[in-house]
C-alpha cells in the first residue's frame, strides 16, 4: 500500500480510538463506574462498527503482521465495515439526530463517531481497498454481523431491560414491531452492500481498462 494511503489509515485510526476513548470517559462520568459506562457503551452498533474501523485502519496502518491484522486487511472484510459505518451515519442521521442534544465533549465525540468517521472510512475504502474480488453473493454473508447484533441486543434487553434505538424498544413496541423494523434496517444494509459492490467491481474494472488499455485495431 503507498505511503499517502497508509497515512490516511493512519490519521484515521487515531481519530477513532480518540473518539471511542472520549466516548468512553463521558460513559464512565455519566453511569459514575468504568465498568457500567463499557456495559453501557457496548450496547449500541454504532461503537461496536466504530471499534471494528479502528481496528482495521489500525491494521492498515502497521500492515499485516498476524492472523488478526490479516482478517481486517481483507476487502470484503473491509467493504463490510463500509457498509456498516455507512448505515451507522445515515441512520443516525435520518432518525436519531433529533432524539438528543449532546453538548462540549460529548457532542465532539457524538461527531466523530457518526459523522467523521464514516466519511473517512469510505474516503479511505475508495482510495484504498481492492475491489476486483468482490462477489455479490458476499452481501448475504455480511449480514451475519447486523443479525448477531439484532440477538445480541434482545438477550441484552432481556437481562437488563435496556434497548438502545428506539426501534428496537421491545417493552413499548413488542417483538412484532420489533422484528418487523429490524428487517426493515437488514433491508438498508443490503440495498448498501449492494451498492458498494457494485460500485467497487466498477472501480476495479475502470482500473484494469486503464492499466492494460485495449490495443487499436
Amino acid at each position: 500500500m503507498s505511503q499517502p494511503y497508509r497515512l490516511l489509515a493512519t490519521l484515521g485510526a487515531l481519530l477513532g480510538w480518540f473518539g471511542l476513548v472520549l466516548q468512553f470517559w463521558m460513559s464512565a462520568r455519566q453511569t459514575g463506574g468504568v465498568l457500567a459506562g463499557l456495559w453501557l457503551l457496548l450496547g449500541f452498533y454504532t461503537i461496536l462498527t466504530n471499534l471494528l474501523v479502528a481496528a482495521a485502519l489500525t491494521a492498515t496502518a502497521i500492515g499485516p503482521r498476524g492472523v488478526v491484522t490479516r482478517f481486517f486487511l481483507r476487502p470484503g472484510v473491509q467493504t463490510a465495515l463500509a457498509m456498516s459505518i455507512t448505515i451507522v451515519g445515515l441512520i443516525y442521521n435520518v432518525m436519531l439526530r433529533g432524539l438528543w442534544h449532546p453538548e462540549g465533549w460529548l457532542l465532539l465525540a457524538d461527531v466523530i463517531v457518526h459523522d467523521v468517521m464514516p466519511v473517512l472510512y469510505l474516503v479511505y475504502w475508495w482510495l484504498a481497498v481492492a475491489k476486483s474480488d468482490l462477489r455479490w453473493s458476499q452481501v448475504l454473508v455480511w449480514q451475519s454481523y447486523p443479525a448477531a447484533y439484532f440477538l445480541y441486543v434482545l438477550l441484552r434487553g432481556a437481562s437488563d431491560g435496556r434497548y438502545p434505538y428506539p426501534f428496537l424498544d421491545v417493552p413499548t413496541l413488542g417483538y412484532l414491531q420489533v422484528l418487523i423494523d429490524a428487517c426493515f434496517v437488514l433491508l438498508a444494509f443490503i440495498c448498501v452492500g449492494l451498492v458498494l459492490v457494485a460500485v467497487g467491481r466498477w472501480q476495479a474494472r475502470r482500473h484494469g481498462m486503464k492499466r492494460y488499455p485495449r490495443p487499436a485495431i
